[in-house]
């Protein structure tokens, strides 16, 4: 009996010294960017004897999870610094394949890449759609390479669009003119010059028209690059376009929405293409931006995405994942976009050190994608997340394990007195 008192005790010893360890380890990571606790959960050795005389054979430890909850988030100053609020973790590359973290103490590496403190390569999206700009966050995260300073190439613009009145009560003759900043293939600016002209009620022509020194053969006289008409209804509605020699689209508002108008400019004094581009007159809602109410012919909005050549600069993290680089006199362009990862059981990834996790069998296959999305939190730029120890816990954890491994001792000490005193019976 003192024979197996002795390997019960001694396996509360080496239980409770595994919690005591794991304290420890909690506790040194107070300051730690994204640690997460872990904690210990005891189970009994598998018994022997029948249900009316069972006894134990002590005590093992049956796991050390971590515990994924969300920790405090500090403002750190560093733009190339994120924190993860709510669900997720990213997605780094490295010597160790594909692995997850919570730390997003990230900064660039020599050669532009998105990187951990220990080199690791952060995954994203960077493929950007050439209409809108947007990150096109599709098919299989990959690094994220934004070096601060190079050249960007410039964009030409490809679509304009313009939110205009032209006044019903205008009179035969009376005009709107507006004009846009657009560039071109080598990301040269050009004004281009819009003009509407009433021809009678509910009807207006509109020309676009670029500066005749712009364009080759330059010419003394402005270059037309689209005209047509425009028909609105007796409420004010556009009816329809008609597009004149050299541009496509148009049509009428039924049986279904105006087509946009495309057409193309000359090719530019300074040696640069000519530019294709579309302008256009109905939003995704099939909402027309030119109407004919009976108030002030003006403009209210007008937007263009062709952007000139310039250094990326001054990157901030949007709560997207999104990143922003700041390129020449104050123009954002989106450059790439962090991804997030998200699993059935986060309990059963695999603590490989340094604030890193890998996927198994229990933690089920990882869920990327865009943050704020598929039930991933949203991110923080210019933020840290820090440790989620809770030192008073740690505290009560520490004192409880302390105890039990006195505990343990002490029936060790029980046990060797009983089997000395047996021994010494023979005396």
């Amino acid at each position: 009996m003192a024979i197996g008192s002795f390997s019960a005790g001694l396996s509360g010893l080496t239980a409770n010294a595994e919690a005591l360890k794991v304290v420890g380890n909690n506790l040194a990571n107070l300051n730690t960017v994204g640690y997460k606790a872990s904690s210990v959960a005891f189970q009994e050795l598998v018994s022997q004897g029948g249900q009316a005389s069972a006894r134990g054979l002590g005590v093992a430890v049956a796991s050390v999870a971590p515990i994924f909850s969300q920790g405090s988030i500090e403002s750190s100053r560093e733009a190339t610094n994120v924190a993860i609020q709510g669900n997720g973790m990213f997605v780094v590359q490295g010597p160790q394949g594909t692995v997850y973290t919570r730390a997003g103490n990230f900064s660039f590496n020599s050669e532009g890449d998105l990187v951990t403190p220990d080199g690791y390569k952060v995954q994203g999206y960077t493929d950007i759609d050439p209409v809108s700009g947007e990150v096109l966050a599709t098919g299989a995260p990959t690094d994220i390479r934004i070096p601060p300073g190079v050249l960007r190439a410039p964009t030409p613009t490809s679509v304009i669009t313009m939110s205009s009145n032209l006044d019903a009560t205008a009179a035969v003759g009376d005009t709107l003119d507006t004009s846009m900043q657009i560039y071109d293939s080598l990301g040269a600016a050009h004004v281009m010059n819009v003009t509407y002209t009433n021809t009678g009620p509910g009807q207006w022509s509109y020309s676009l028209t670029l500066p005749g020194a712009d364009v080759a053969p330059p010419s003394a006289t402005p270059a037309v690059v689209s005209s047509g008409t425009l028909a609105f209804d007796s409420n004010g509605v556009l009816q329809s376009i008609t597009p004149g020699t050299g541009s496509t689209g148009g049509g009428t508002a039924t049986p279904g929405p105006i087509a946009p108008i495309q057409f193309t400019s000359p090719a530019f004094a300074n040696g640069a293409a000519a530019s294709t581009l579309t302008w256009k007159v109905v939003d995704a809602n099939a909402t027309a931006s030119l109407t004919g109410f009976a108030s002030p012919s003006a403009t209210s909005s007008k937007t263009q995405n062709g952007t000139p050549a310039g250094r990326l600069d001054l990157l901030s993290i949007g709560n997207d994942g999104t990143i922003t680089a700041k390129v020449g006199a104050g123009e954002a362009v989106a450059v790439g976009r962090l991804a997030l990862a998200t699993f059935n059981n986060f309990k059963g990834l695999v603590d490989i050190g340094a604030n890193k996790f890998q996927s198994s069998l229990e933690s089920g296959l990882p869920n990327v994608g865009e943050p704020g999305t598929g039930g991933r939190g949203t991110v923080i730029g210019s933020a840290l997340e820090q440790s989620n120890v809770d030192i008073a816990y740690e505290f009560t954890q520490m004192i409880l394990a302390q105890r039990g491994y006195q505990a343990n001792s002490k029936s060790i000490t029980v046990s060797d007195e009983l089997l000395v005193d047996t021994l010494s019976m023979k005396r």
